[in-house]
């Protein structure tokens, strides 16, 4: 064999067996991590259920299987109201459900979902993303080993069920009304007596007359509930709950054993959450309301502007004893919602609001 051809002959076994070699050699394996998130809501439930459910499947199909995360409905592996607990104890990795369900833990939570005549949705996502909410968040969460992510938005709600309808103040004196967070502390100012409890507790509790009233979300999600079999004054809009967010929880110590992509991707996954669920509700309330309306004989009513004022009246109330009387941790998030909300309403109340006013009152398709 000549010089030249045995070189040759010898680079191409030499290449070929590397490559056999490196064809041979089996891809380094990733670490695959497998998650629980504990829910507030029932299984399949309309909009945050699956909103839940949709944000857990996110999060496996984008990190390829990387991160797994198993829903829990409530019920299925704690009761609805101990979710963050479970994620406190380490038993769940993650939860979903709204931060004032926990504001017997601190106050300040309530200020991540909703504040009656607050934030809208896009006003309150404005505050926690670039206004220091988030910041905010993390103080409180910090307490408790966790780490909050907004993950849900449904919008302006509906005011809820009465069984009655209601024609002034005084005939919430003594009504029994299922309404969490610092809205139920208004309601209850009103003269109501106020509970919280799971989604899927209401019903039952409206039909045996525990309850006289509940307010739960709105159209989508309560036809699902089924209110309109016990209660027929349907009363719009909310003004304790004017852009309600849901919240995605994640233990601490279990985030900070994910690699940092992984860390990211449930941060990008949570966020693409909220304005997925955001679109669901706006698409399927309406068309709820119709069917409430058409075909169960659903009465919408708006609430008498003496409510409306007292309601007020009341919320100022409930803001000025947090931020005389909270703890130190509540009393900054309350100044912080209030420097945000002050600059924000300038831009709604500047421009969308006359925007609308001129929409509803000339635009007629």
């Amino acid at each position: 064999m000549k010089r030249r051809e045995f070189f040759k002959s010898a680079s191409v076994a030499t290449i070929g067996a590397a490559a056999a070699t490196t064809l041979a050699t089996p891809a380094i394996a990733q670490d695959v991590y497998n998650w629980r998130m504990v829910t507030t809501w029932p299984k399949n439930f309309p909009g945050l259920g699956v909103g839940a459910q949709k944000l857990a499947d996110r999060i496996t199909n984008a990190s390829g299987g990387r991160l797994n995360v198993q829903v829990f409905a409530s019920g299925e592996m704690v009761p609805g109201l101990q979710a963050l607990d479970a994620v406190i104890d380490g038993s769940a990795e993650m939860s979903h459900g709204a931060a004032y369900y926990w504001q017997n833990k601190s106050q300040a939570l309530s200020f991540f979902t909703g504040v009656p005549y607050g934030m809208t949705s896009r006003e309150l996502a404005s505050w926690v993303r670039y206004l220091g909410g988030q910041e905010q968040w993390d103080k409180i969460y910090d307490q408790f080993g966790l780490k909050g992510y907004l993950s849900g938005d449904t919008g302006t709600q509906a005011g809820g069920w009465f069984k009655n309808e209601l024609t002034g103040v005084a005939d919430v004196q003594g009504l029994r009304f299922r309404t969490p967070g610092l809205g139920g502390q208004v309601w209850a100012k009103l003269g109501a007596s106020v509970t919280n409890m799971a989604a899927g507790e209401i019903f039952a509790a409206l039909q045996s007359g525990t309850l006289d009233a509940a307010e739960f979300v709105g159209p989508y999600n309560d036809l699902a509930l089924g209110f309109y079999q016990v209660a027929k004054n349907y009363y719009f809009p909310s003004f304790v709950e004017p852009g309600l967010a849901t919240e995605l929880v994640v233990n601490k110590s279990k985030l900070a054993e994910l690699p940092p992509d992984l860390q990211e991707l449930v941060s990008v996954c949570a966020q693409a959450s909220y304005d997925d669920v955001a679109s669901d509700m706006y698409a399927n309330d309406p068309r709820a309301l119709r069917s409430l309306v058409d075909d169960h004989g659903v009465q919408v009513r708006a609430f008498p502007d003496e409510i409306l004022e007292a309601g007020a009246k009341a919320s100022m109330e409930v803001i000025a004893e947090i931020r005389e009387g909270g703890d130190a941790l509540t009393k900054e998030t309350a100044e912080s919602f209030i420097s945000a909300f002050n600059l924000l309403r300038e831009r709604t109340e500047g421009t969308d609001a006359p925007f609308l006013t001129a929409r509803q009152k000339y635009i007629k398709y």
